[in-house]
């Protein structure tokens, strides 16, 4: 069956409107899902609401967690200690780049481990570099510790990288009770000494700065999707960072401070997508016009003249 110009026309605009119905099948999904995990856990970070968690928790569970204080200043001045052993001050990693802060402490049996090897899946997963496009501070919350343990973990996870540069971007910190509890108090991390357990108790998370230090994102848990991370960065950065393709996601994703994640704002994909779409088909149109016009130039020119038809 030979197709005309027209049907071809036709079957190209109803295979674009099924591409387009295609593609909104993700919002439709994203938009029917009933639950989102909340934060901060005192042990765990994220996980669904169950019910009251009054009875049975430890007392000094209910001392714990981590409190946003977006937009606020972290404490810039601040004195730490170095892998080195040099002074420090906090202010001296924000070098126009976003920094993510994590607050753990390096002989942690478990939790901080966890904390840290989710920030390190998340870093390997998002093309950006540590050093080039942002900074990464991890502070022990403990004041015993030492720059020798601090010096050792920061080894184990520039290992785990395995990026150039990385030694210089990444940076483990220890401190005196007085500058810890400045900078955990600013940026709302609660943590205690449990006597029983002879640990720390706190919550997990990190939080994303600005370069000038202000607080922009706090993801909470043990896994930091790879999304999100990047997102997060190009945020703080003030889209210094990133490129259109962010840009666009940022205009289809935002920030949800009770959640620490990004969700879908369904109504500008459906936008986004509505544009693609009449893009799409209008690109084709003009294609397949132009395509029959030359056709048609091509058949006409093929004819021998009229005068000499049928001598």
């Amino acid at each position: 069956m030979r197709l005309t110009g027209k049907s071809i026309e036709v079957r190209a605009v109803l295979g674009l409107l099924m591409l387009s119905a295609y593609c909104l099948l993700p919002t439709a999904y994203c938009f029917a899902q009933p639950g989102v995990p909340m934060p901060s856990s005192p042990l765990y970070g994220a996980r669904p609401a169950s019910g009251s968690v009054s009875t049975g928790l430890p007392p000094v569970l209910k001392t714990i967690g981590i409190e946003q204080r977006l937009n606020e200043q972290a404490p810039l001045d601040a004195v730490f200690k170095d892998e080195q052993g040099r002074e420090v001050r906090l202010g001296d990693y924000f070098k126009g780049r976003p920094v993510v802060l994590s607050l753990v402490y390096y002989s942690c049996p478990m939790l901080c481990n966890q904390i840290l090897n989710g920030m390190l899946g998340s870093f390997r997963q998002v093309n950006f570099n540590i050093g080039k496009e942002y900074e990464v501070v991890t502070v022990s919350f403990d004041s015993r510790e030492t720059p020798e343990l601090a010096a050792s973990k920061k080894q184990t996870y520039l290992k785990g990288y395995n990026r150039k540069g990385a030694e210089n971007g990444w940076h483990f910190l220890t401190g005196d009770d007085a500058n810890i509890k400045r900078l955990a108090d600013a940026v709302g991390f609660h943590f205690k000494w449990d006597e029983k357990t002879n640990q720390f108790a706190h919550a997990s998370g990190i939080m994303l700065l600005t370069p000038e230090g202000k607080l922009a994102r706090y993801f909470y848990g043990i896994e930091y999707p790879a999304r999100d991370m990047r997102l997060g960065l190009v945020e703080a950065s003030q889209n210094k960072i990133g490129s259109p393709v962010d840009t666009l996601m940022l205009y289809c994703y935002h920030y949800d401070p009770a959640t620490g994640k990004y969700g879908a704002v369904v109504m500008n994909i459906v936008k986004v997508a509505g544009v693609i779409t009449v893009g799409l088909i209008v690109g084709m149109l003009l294609i397949l016009r132009k395509r029959g016009t030359n056709a048609r130039n091509t058949f006409s020119g093929g004819l021998p003249p009229a005068e000499t038809v049928g001598q």
